[in-house]
Formats: C-alpha cells, sequence, structure tokens
C-alpha cells in the first residue's frame, strides 16, 4: 500500500490548500528528504499576496524553500549511503553546463530562473524529492530545527564572502532580521575593532550583543558620526536601509546587499556611489560555497542559529504563520511549519 502526505498547495495569491498526495519515488539522479520542518520568511508572504517578481513565481506551487530533513530514499546513480543521513539543501535548480554554471556561479545560470518552492514543489509537505547533488549532509547529531535556518544562512555566508572583511576592520549590519543576526555571527568570526548593528528593534540589542556586536543604533539613533566603516552588510531589503547602509561607509567602502525592496523603489544615489567610489555587491540567493562555508561553521558549533526560532507549527497553521510573518510583532522571529506524520 502507498503512502500519502499532506501537501500544502498555493493554487494562487491568497488562495491555499491542504492536500493528501501519494509520496513519489525519486527518479534517477534524485534523493526523497523527509522533512523535518520548513522555515517562512517575506519572500513567502510575497508569494502568498502576489507580490513576487513576474518570472520568479509559478502557480499552483508547493512553498517552502528553507527546510531541513533526513533522506529517507535514492534513485539510480545516487549512493545508498546518503540514506538516513541529515541534510539541508540548495535552492536554485541550475543546468550546470552553462558558463555561469561552470564558474561556480549557479544562483546567475543561463538557462532560466527555477528554484525550489517558487517554480518547483517545495517543502511545505511530508517529503521532499529533488537532485541528489544539491543536498549538503549535516552531522549525525545536527539540531534539524536549527538546520532549518540554512537556507538564509547560506545567503548570508554569500553576502560575507563577498564583503571580504577583515581582521581590525569597521564593519556594520543593517538589519536586525533573522540574516541580520546571521551577518553578526558571520562578520564577529573576522575579528572587526568594531561592529555596530543598525536597526528598527530596540528588541534586538541585547542579542546583537551576544552574538559579538560591540554597538547597537537603532536608525533614529544614528549620527553624522556613525562613519567610516570599511564594510557594511544590509539585510533589512527596504530602499531606505540600503541609503542607510551608504551612508555609514568610508570613501571606498564595500557595500552588500541582500534585500530586496519593493519594487521602483529609489535609495541609493549613483553619483555619491561613483565619487566615493563605493563598491555595491548583491546577493539573490546563495550558490554552493557558500552554502558549503554556511554548513561546514554550523556543523562545526560556529553559528547559532536556534535562538532566533520563536514559533513552531503545524503545517495545518499555514495562514496563522503567514500573519505571524508579517504582522510587525517584535517578539515574532523565524517560524517554522512541522509536517505530519506520513499516512
Amino acid at each position: 500500500m502507498s503512502r500519502t502526505e499532506d501537501v500544502l498547495v498555493l493554487d494562487r495569491p491568497g488562495s491555499h490548500r491542504l492536500e493528501r498526495r501519494a509520496v513519489a519515488e525519486p527518479g534517477p539522479g534524485d534523493a526523497r528528504v523527509r522533512v523535518h520542518a520548513s522555515g517562512i520568511c517575506g519572500s513567502d508572504r510575497e508569494l502568498y499576496q502576489g507580490n513576487r517578481p513576474e518570472g520568479y513565481v509559478r502557480y499552483p506551487v508547493v512553498p517552502g524553500h528553507e527546510w531541513s530533513g533526513t533522506v529517507e530514499a535514492v534513485g539510480a546513480g545516487v549512493p545508498e549511503a546518503l540514506v538516513g543521513a541529515k541534510v539541508v539543501g540548495e535552492g536554485f535548480r541550475n543546468c550546470q553546463v552553462c558558463d555561469r554554471c561552470h564558474a561556480g556561479d549557479t544562483t546567475l545560470c543561463t538557462a532560466g530562473y527555477e528554484e525550489t518552492g517558487f517554480t518547483q514543489p517545495g517543502a511545505m509537505a511530508g517529503t521532499l524529492t529533488l537532485p541528489a547533488r544539491l543536498l549538503h549532509p549535516l552531522s549525525d547529531d545536527a539540531d534539524l530545527g536549527a538546520a532549518a535556518l540554512l537556507e538564509p544562512a547560506a545567503c548570508v555566508a554569500a553576502a560575507a564572502l563577498k564583503a571580504r572583511a577583515r581582521p581590525g576592520e569597521r564593519v556594520a549590519v543593517v538589519g536586525t532580521g533573522t540574516l541580520g543576526m546571521v551577518a553578526v555571527q558571520f562578520l564577529a568570526a573576522v575579528s572587526p575593532a568594531e561592529l555596530l548593528v543598525v536597526g528598527a528593534r530596540p528588541d534586538r540589542e541585547q542579542l546583537s550583543l551576544d552574538f559579538g556586536a560591540t554597538a547597537f543604533r537603532t536608525r533614529d539613533r544614528l549620527s553624522d558620526q556613525l562613519a567610516g566603516y570599511d564594510v557594511v552588510i544590509e539585510t533589512a531589503g527596504s530602499a531606505s536601509a540600503a541609503d542607510t547602509s551608504a551612508s555609514l561607509l568610508r570613501r571606498g567602502g564595500r557595500l552588500v546587499l541582500t534585500g530586496i525592496p519593493a519594487a521602483g523603489a529609489r535609495g541609493l544615489d549613483p553619483t555619491d556611489l561613483v565619487v566615493r567610489q563605493i563598491e555595491v555587491r548583491t546577493v539573490f540567493g546563495a550558490p554552493p560555497a557558500a552554502w558549503s562555508h554556511a554548513v561546514r561553521v554550523f556543523d562545526a558549533g560556529l553559528l547559532t542559529l536556534r535562538p532566533l526560532i520563536t514559533h513552531e507549527l503545524p503545517l495545518t497553521d499555514f495562514a496563522t504563520a503567514i500573519q505571524l510573518v508579517g504582522g510587525g510583532d517584535p517578539a515574532v522571529g523565524k517560524v517554522l511549519l512541522r509536517p505530519r506524520g506520513l499516512g
């Protein structure tokens, strides 16, 4: 008798349902993962509200791009030794044969955009089947709940690698959500002379300091004296945050943007960028090198993710989870959805 599972389906913006489906067998080169948890972020809220940019979503879709789980079956050509491994996995379904993929820039794959949870079935289900080459095994004793945050952590790892912060530099993080708190940890690891955190949530001050920040400011407490930073990583996702980030930099400083403001947003002054010779880099997703970096740091016990989780709900409470994520309550951090057992 075949097993079945609950699958969350977004038929269109604002319309979701739970569907009972048969558990699929993995095809050649694929692995089937029993999902432990799936995280919700602002991108999932965009998906639900219909604000995802054209070409970056395909309805109907099973959401869930932040996830963790355990491999329970593999298809032909995949080592059987992978069965039983705790894993996380890359979301971008890159082609592996174009020039960008060969260069390691898989998030820039020229074959077109395909990503788990947006154009391909995601992890808001009992199982997730995906190409085994996208998996990153974890240590046997890994905390799978915390590991569900490794997708945003990998994106921050990509930002940290692009920032090239060096010991003794003055660095800053703008934004105090999940990405911001992870960015603080990556930057603290390079032994900066100063690590400033700027955000709209005063309640994040102590957590920022615990993660290695040397100073915390809300945006309304910034002054002209808070400038001259070598590196700033922006994680807030607003035009004003990008502008604030640029204003903190010294001439010739390095800015990495990870947030995606609303369409048509304006914030950075190109004249200012040119005359101050600011280097601007951006992150959209994470390539394999960033994933490997994040997983290695996590497995070594150098990346703390569990304190960022405030809610764990059953998959049936998807609507509640979406409201929590976008409700503006400072007590809400990362929200995880947990599937029920398979039938």
